[in-house]
């Protein structure tokens, strides 16, 4: 009966190995079924865990480095969340200035400020983000774009 206690170790082990991806708690699963081979054969208790502690630290020094970089190498990079957003155009909804205004990205709204001081990128212009500061993305014009420069002339009214 030993055997479905292994069983039972190695399915929790998996189900938590699929929480975490980091490939150890699947080496310790793998550990686990090494105990229900031994348990299955008819040896003691104490052997079934020095054959699951033994087979663990094998799979964890040998096996999880190679598979592991095997993964790295043939995952691509992909960039997710708000990381996403960095480099894409947006087009503006409300005139965006050093302090505040709005754009479309990606088909939703966002509070924007531009990166440039006292330039104004007006509504319908095409920007391009910069970098996300919490909720408000921080742009730039596209090349060939309209940036109206509101900064006061020298010697008038400052």
């Amino acid at each position: 009966m030993a055997w479905l206690w292994w069983l039972g170790a190695a399915l929790i082990l998996g189900v938590i190995e699929m929480l975490t991806v980091d490939l150890i708690f699947l080496m310790l699963a793998g550990g686990a079924l090494a105990g229900v081979l031994v348990s299955l054969i008819g040896a003691p208790f104490w052997v079934q865990l020095v054959v699951v502690a033994v087979v663990s630290v094998v799979l964890l020094f040998l096996v999880r480095p190679w598979a592991k970089e095997f993964l790295e190498r043939s995952s691509p990079e992909t960039v997710t969340n708000v990381a996403a957003h960095v480099g894409r155009e947006a087009t503006v909804v409300s005139d965006v200035t050093e302090r505040a205004g709005r754009i479309k990205l990606a088909g939703e709204v966002w509070s924007a400020r531009a990166v440039q001081q006292g330039a104004v990128l007006p509504v319908d212009s095409t920007v391009r983000v910069v970098r996300i500061d919490g909720a408000t993305a921080v742009v730039e014009p596209v090349p060939d774009q309209t940036v109206t420069d509101q900064t006061p002339y020298p010697g008038y009214g400052v």
